[in-house]
């Protein structure tokens, strides 16, 4: 039986698309969108520009805007895929191109480079669920995707520039006088003047750490001088951005080894 379910996203040039094709074959068709299809499961067969295709689980295909080619299963017993839509211009723009006048192309439309697949099935279940915080939802389409511009696009891009003291500066000034609030990436960016896939890469160059895992771990380096100072652990969640005791504790002890009742 074919069940296929479409999901929207917290970004609004991003779709995602869950399915498993027993029976259904499609038909010479094209996309609008940039289609990432992430086979989990079973073999898939089609033609694209001519020549016939076969992709197996484990293997991603890359389907540009606008090129014609149909798809069906090469097994009775079907394939099961995730699929990333996504607008071309925004997918070009994340990339962050030497020559942004020109949509992204890749080298290849099938990879199979285990590190790149499974960062995307992760991004695709985390970006379904959305329970992560708002600067991780922000930041994770960048993450998932860098890879794959770095080494399967064929147009180079822009080089990193390492942010400057002074705007990590005036970032963790920021971040502190609002570690309670749910930060947006776009907020981070305008401090420092860039756009915000410029702020991500040029944070990451400086830093070593994505936006989200710095502002993480900010939050825990705060909720440790708070619990010293004895206040409970629910207070400090709160005070910290957190909005579930038991999410704390989670990630407290996942960055100290103990839970926060421990610390006097």
């Amino acid at each position: 039986m074919d069940t296929v379910n479409y999901h929207s996203t917290a970004n609004e040039k991003i779709s995602l698309i869950e399915a498993d094709y027993q029976d259904f074959a499609f038909t010479r068709h094209y996309h609008l969108d940039f289609h990432i299809g992430l086979i989990v499961g079973g073999q898939q067969k089609f033609h694209y520009q001519g020549t016939q295709h076969q992709v197996g689980s484990g293997q991603l295909v890359i389907m540009p805007p606008d090129e014609v080619h149909d798809g069906r299963s090469m097994l009775k017993s079907g394939y099961q895929t995730r699929v990333f839509s996504l607008e071309p211009e925004w997918l070009t723009s994340l990339a962050q191109l030497k020559k942004p006048s020109e949509l992204i192309h890749f080298k290849q439309i099938i990879v199979a480079q285990k590190d790149i697949f499974q960062s995307l099935v992760w991004l695709h279940q985390t970006l379904k669920t959305n329970n992560v915080c708002q600067l991780a939802q922000d930041c994770l389409p960048y993450e998932g995707f860098e890879k794959l511009f770095r080494y399967y696009s064929n147009i180079e891009q822009k080089p990193a520039i390492a942010l400057g003291n002074q705007s990590i500066a005036t970032l963790k000034e920021y971040l502190i006088a609002n570690i309670d609030q749910p930060v947006r990436l776009e907020q981070l960016s305008e401090l420092c003047q860039l756009s915000p896939t410029q702020f991500q890469r040029h944070f990451k160059a400086k830093m070593g750490l994505t936006p989200y895992a710095w502002l993480c771990r900010l939050r825990m380096e705060q909720s440790m001088k708070l619990l010293k100072m004895g206040i409970g652990g629910t207070e400090v969640a709160y005070q910290v951005g957190f909005y579930d005791q038991a999410h704390f504790s989670k990630a407290f002890k996942a960055t100290y080894g103990v839970n926060p009742s421990q610390i006097r």
